[in-house]
């Protein structure tokens, strides 16, 4: 049950994402610009809960060692996904929507979002980027104390990361990495749960764990 539970977390966002990008617009023009800002809008809060799926594995205190190092670095590169991500939300998606739903019905739309795309790509390119970086440093704590279990669910999300960076949610690549998301960060889970099940105990050398049976 509690790797169900856990696995239901991590991939409640991803999920969200990849049915939204369903129904997301293909391109921001007069007819489409009021759908375009609102789903936007209902989005802000949900891309950043994608990093719970680096979070749940990670909900520790780092020591002073490389893998509290690079826990450090793995919050650090979630926080600024959060951050850089939604000023994309907020510039190219409700920003841009608006913009052009109330823009002069004989005005050229181009020179209206294409500054606003330019500036919210670029702060998407680099939430990703720091998304990718999270991964990996997400993968370097991991994998020492659970091993190759943690592999094939690093492998899909770097993967699906490196598609963020330019698929967004769109249909139909953008969906498909959103629910490469889903997939990687399950493994993941599944990959941490069994060795946190039996705690702190579980990482005590062998001697350690028989002189306290025996008391010598």
């Amino acid at each position: 049950m509690l790797t169900i539970r856990r696995i239901a977390l991590v991939t409640a966002a991803p999920l969200v994402l990849s049915a939204a990008g369903i129904a997301h617009p293909h391109g921001l023009s007069r007819s489409t610009a009021s759908d375009w800002a609102h789903l936007h809008i209902a989005l802000l809060p949900v891309f950043p809960l994608l990093t719970i799926g680096l979070l749940v594995p990670l909900w520790h205190r780092p020591r002073l060692c490389l893998a509290g190092f690079a826990t450090v670095v793995a919050w650090a590169g979630a926080f600024v996904y959060a951050a850089f991500y939604t000023g994309l939300d907020a510039v190219a998606g409700i920003a841009a929507g608006t913009a052009v739903e109330h823009a002069d019905a004989t005005a050229s739309l181009g020179p209206i979002k294409r500054p606003l795309y330019d500036t919210g790509e670029a702060l998407g390119q680099a939430g990703a980027y720091a998304l990718i970086g999270a991964i990996a440093a997400t993968a370097v704590v991991l994998l020492p104390k659970h091993g190759v279990r943690v592999l094939p669910g690093t492998v899909v999300l770097l993967a699906a990361g490196w598609s963020f960076v330019d698929s967004h949610i769109f249909w139909p690549r953008g969906v498909w990495t959103m629910l490469g998301f889903a997939l990687g960060f399950a493994l993941l889970a599944w990959g941490t749960t069994g060795r946190e099940r039996f705690g702190e105990t579980d990482m005590l050398p062998r001697h350690a764990t028989g002189d306290l049976g025996t008391g010598g």
